[in-house]
């Protein structure tokens, strides 16, 4: 028999919340795993007066060009799905309902011991925490495993707020954000889970978006595991997790001073305005670079790689090589812009640099990229990026190079990109990037399945799933492989911007209980002036090859 679902009480301000927040109520009220049994409401004071404009203003006066600038973004950027558009959890919910008018002190809520007395008595789980200011006292222990809440920043160096603005603010390349059990220590909270999204570099409305539909997931999985392996080894391995003392060495961050923000703006703004200036004159191409070895072995020196460019009207990006009766071919995405659809297509190169004209290999009514070739019993296999079909395809090669024929759907209804396979010990096994939320970017998490075949749609998820979920090293760059007896896999840095570098990842730990990897070597296009991103690596007998997005010329 299961284990019954875990007791699951909400605090909330308001029944009106933002998107992302009625979403993963929804997935939690339709999950296997947990039940939501009751609300803790905070009532709002009946003394609370309305201030006048001119006292308003007074107040804000030191952050009023921050405010002014949110205005001005709500206008101009409107992501979608909006994670902040308000919606009514009483559509969802016919949970008891507990209202508390906690004690205030400057910046804490503390629940009264009778209000106290009457939540216990409805033996919760866990609490989620969407509303309140700081919690403390009695009301941290009345769940059996705690009151649990989202700090929207890295709080390794990003305590305070607002969430998502000095991200922006001051360029930081990533945006983190962490799931934790509150605890009477404001800053020790013990970390449940971390995520790590791109930074959006020019509005604070898009950046928040993304990595708030992000780290939506990490509550929802966390119940999961505390569900399916039990409160003692849950909260053994989340001690084990906080076993080492963290020091915060940043500022406490507030919200932004009027010279803050103007620096900030002039920042952003210039260099917005750069961006137009350049592209008058230049534009950026997607071009294949190459290099042979004389001993079949990884080319490793990327200044040593001679250039395939495309006509100015496509690009060409995410090569995949093969070697076959002596000849080299290169399997690569071409993006024709006026299409502003993907195909897959293959060149033909040989040592001396001569390649053929690009033929086209496949093309569908939706996107294709990032063709990963595989061998196997025989027979020749491809699996190009068809996130846009919301589902992973597995092509034979019926005539080599150009007949390829859809074989197999190996996983449905997922945003995949990237997908990259690995027979290792006998099992097959499926790395990919999942967007499992619409408004988060596919490039933050990194999901596996394993089979006992490739020709199979009964791919199972790994355990640890996302096995990474950091845009810095999490999305595939191109074929695993094995070099001194370690396997090595390769993934995109899309901290700065999309595809800006890459990673070698070694891969410490493979089975399917564990999986583990660390950062070898970070790669970044610093080997000429005019290349602004590298994100795909792959080799075969003689030949390496990357790709490079350049700065070139109209």
């Amino acid at each position: 028999m299961g284990r019954q679902k875990l007791r699951v009480g909400l605090l909330i301000n308001d029944y009106n919340v933002p998107l992302w927040e009625y979403k993963l109520v929804e997935k939690i009220m339709m999950s296997d795993h947990s039940e939501i049994v009751l609300v803790v409401r905070k009532k709002v004071g009946s003394n609370n007066k309305k201030e006048g404009k001119l006292k308003t203003l007074w107040k804000v006066r030191k952050n009023l060009l921050y405010l002014m600038h949110g205005k001005l973004e709500s206008k101009l950027f409107k992501p979608s799905p909006n994670a902040f558009k308000n919606n009514d959890l009483r559509g969802l919910l016919s949970s008891p309902e507990i209202v508390v008018a906690p004690k205030e002190t400057k910046f804490s809520d503390i629940v009264n011991p009778d209000d106290i007395d009457q939540i216990k008595e409805k033996n919760i789980d866990v609490f989620i925490r969407f509303g309140f200011r700081i919690l403390r006292g009695d009301i941290l222990n009345c769940a059996k495993y705690g009151v649990w809440s989202y700090h929207h920043g890295d709080n390794d160096v990003n305590r305070g707020g607002p969430p998502g603005v000095w991200e922006v603010y001051e360029n930081w390349p990533t945006t983190g954000a962490v799931l934790q059990i509150l605890t009477e220590d404001l800053d020790g909270g013990l970390t449940l889970d971390k995520t790590y999204a791109s930074t959006e570099s020019i509005s604070i409305n898009r950046n928040k978006n993304n990595y708030y539909w992000s780290a939506s997931s990490l509550m929802l999985r966390n119940l999961k595991n505390l569900h399916k392996k039990g409160g003692d080894l849950f909260m053994r391995e989340v001690m084990d997790k906080n076993n080492v003392p963290m020091m915060y060495y940043n500022r406490l961050f507030v919200a932004p001073k009027n010279k803050e923000t103007l620096v900030s703006l002039i920042r952003i703004y210039l260099g917005i305005l750069k961006g137009h200036i350049q592209r008058l004159f230049f534009f950026n191409q997607w071009v294949l670079m190459y290099n042979f070895e004389k001993k079949n072995q990884l080319s490793k020196s990327f200044f040593r790689f001679k250039r395939i460019n495309p006509p100015k009207d496509r690009f060409w990006a995410d090569p995949f090589v093969l070697e076959r009766n002596a000849k080299h071919y290169i399997f690569f995405e071409e993006l024709i812009y006026k299409n502003g659809r993907g195909n897959i297509s293959v060149i033909e190169l040989d040592e001396k640099g001569n390649y053929s004209e690009p033929q086209l290999v496949l093309e569908k009514e939706y996107h294709l990229s990032y063709p990963f070739i595989i061998e196997d019993k025989g027979d020749l296999w491809m699996i190009p990026e068809t996130a846009e079909n919301n589902q992973i395809e597995l092509y034979k090669c019926e005539e080599f190079p150009l007949k390829w024929n859809l074989e197999k759907v190996l996983l449905e209804n997922v945003v995949a990109v990237d997908s990259t396979i690995l027979l290792h010990n006998g099992v097959y096994w499926l790395f990919c990037n999942v967007r499992e939320n619409e408004g988060a970017s596919t490039s933050n998490e990194l999901f596996l399945y394993y089979a006992d075949s490739l020709v199979t749609s009964k791919w199972t998820a790994h355990t640890q799933n996302p096995i990474v979920s950091d845009v810095r090293y999490s999305r595939p760059a191109g074929k695993i492989f094995e070099y001194n007896g370690n396997l090595i896999r390769p993934s995109q840095n899309c901290a700065k911007h999309y595809g800006h570098g890459m990673q070698l990842q070694l891969i410490k730990t493979l089975t399917k209980e564990n999986y583990q990897e660390v950062n070898l070597q970070s790669i970044y296009p610093n080997w000429s002036k005019d290349i602004q991103s590298t994100h795909t690596l792959n080799h075969s007998g003689k030949l390496t090859v990357i790709d490079a997005l350049i700065k070139r010329r109209k």
